[in-house]
């Protein structure tokens, strides 16, 4: 938006914070017909909401009241949902709770990860916003309170959640991987190193969990249900690799065994 801002000689202003008089006060004097938000990260001074005479709109990555919060694409894939889609809510005083202008969804394919959601969310949230600023200057686009049957909350992704648990089932890891690809990967330990895992498929084998099934062509961990066959990943420092060319620079003994 900045590059974007610059390149056709528009003002760009950005405050530290929203929060200060003098900001508030040249936010006033520039008399805005609508505040835009995507991925701000906190709540906007209550003087902010209503200064703008179309209100304050954000984009959010949910299908609301579904994922409110602040990792909504990564909840939904961790959590399995076959659909999600884009939210122009009216924000108000509480985390995502504002009335909804319009939504749009779009399929969460077997294949997506954090990064590909994220590409098609933006797009279709970028021309849903452009379609509801239409609809709001022609007085058209009315909102709909948000129902409260369905609220579910998107807490923020931690370090901690991307270390990998053995005690899962493989679905649910492998969920996890495509989850934190690209950031911050999912990471299980072996040796005391820190392993980051690119790409994973589930197989229906069974073992101790976190023990190596097979380290030969394949990488295969086992898992509380099912097992994980890896097929990419990386140690720290390095680069990207297939588990066979891991395997070849590192051999893992079968039985051997992941924190």
């Amino acid at each position: 938006m900045k590059r974007f801002a610059v390149a056709r000689g528009l003002p760009v202003y950005q405050p530290p914070s929203l929060g200060a008089a003098e900001v508030l006060s040249r936010l006033r004097d520039a008399r805005p017909d609508v505040l835009i938000v995507a991925a701000y990260g906190a709540l906007l001074p209550p003087a902010l909401l209503d200064m703008a005479r179309l209100g304050a709109l954000n984009i959010h990555a949910s299908l609301l009241p579904r994922w409110r919060g602040a990792a909504p694409i990564q909840r939904a894939l961790l959590t399995g949902d076959r659909e999600t889609g884009v939210s122009i809510m009216q924000m108000d005083a509480g985390l995502d709770t504002g009335p909804v202008l319009a939504q749009r969804a779009t399929e969460i394919s077997p294949n997506d990860d954090a990064g590909t959601l994220h590409d098609k969310l933006a797009s279709l949230g970028a021309n849903l916003m452009v379609d509801t600023l239409e609809a709001l200057a022609a007085g058209s686009a009315h909102a709909i309170a948000q129902p409260d049957a369905g609220a579910t909350y998107a807490r923020k992704i931690e370090k901690s959640d991307a270390l990998l648990d053995w005690s899962r089932s493989a679905t649910q890891l492998e969920r996890a991987i495509r989850a934190f690809r690209p950031a911050p990967g999912a990471v299980p330990m072996h040796d005391g190193e820190a392993l980051k895992i690119w790409r994973a498929r589930v197989l229906s084998e069974r073992g101790t969990p976190a023990t190596v099934l097979r380290a030969d062509e394949s990488l295969v961990v086992a898992c509380g249900e099912d097992a994980l066959e890896i097929a990419e990943l990386q140690r720290p420092g390095g680069r990207r690799m297939s588990a066979i060319s891991f395997l070849r620079g590192r051999p893992l003994a079968v039985g051997s065994r992941f924190a």
